[in-house]
């Protein structure tokens, strides 16, 4: 029960310095390997963003993980994510395959219930969104997408002039692809 408070200064004084030399390790590589670190994360994104937390605890705590062991498995981690997202960008097959897709779950005034069940979603969390967007009338909202970074993005109804009955049928460019 002694060392609940305390320790030693040894051990006191390892993880003070080795927590700096992280920090300064994994702000310079997130600054080298750009935005897609710390950007709206996807699923694929996230998971690598854990697991560099969970390495980066273990090396400051762990006093068997050498620092320079701990910060070849982040850096192992950033080059992954590197050429994984790169690849993802120049082949379409690759990224259907690694990231999600987006999906409609609400389209002109319907919810759609099986859309919903399968991303896991409830009205309200989709009324939510409409809200914080402004719209308080579903008559507003063309669709609902339910992005690969699990935001939800609206898309309102394309003001349609009496004139032309024929713009109410026109489905916005961005959604088509989805449909």
């Amino acid at each position: 029960m002694e060392m609940i408070f305390f320790d030693n200064v040894d051990k006191l004084g390892r993880i003070i310095l080795t927590t700096v030399v992280v920090y300064v390790l994994i702000v310079t590589f997130t600054k080298i390997s750009g935005k897609r670190s710390t950007s709206q994360l996807n699923n694929f994104d996230w998971i690598v963003t854990v697991m560099i937390g969970s390495l980066s605890a273990s090396t400051i705590l762990l006093k068997d993980i050498p620092i320079i062991e701990g910060m070849a498995a982040i850096l192992s981690l950033y080059l992954l994510q590197f050429l994984v997202t790169k690849y993802a960008s120049i082949s379409p097959q690759f990224s259907s395959f690694i990231l999600s897709e987006p999906r409609i779950v609400f389209y002109q005034g319907q919810f759609l219930p099986d859309a919903m069940r399968d991303e896991r979603l409830t009205r309200q969390e989709i009324e939510c969104a409409m809200r914080s967007e402004g719209i308080h009338n579903f008559d507003e909202v063309e669709a609902v997408v339910f992005e690969s970074d699990a935001k939800l993005t609206i898309i309102p109804k394309p003001n349609t002039s009496n004139d032309d009955p024929e713009a109410e049928d026109t489905v916005s460019e961005t959604i088509a692809p989805l449909m």
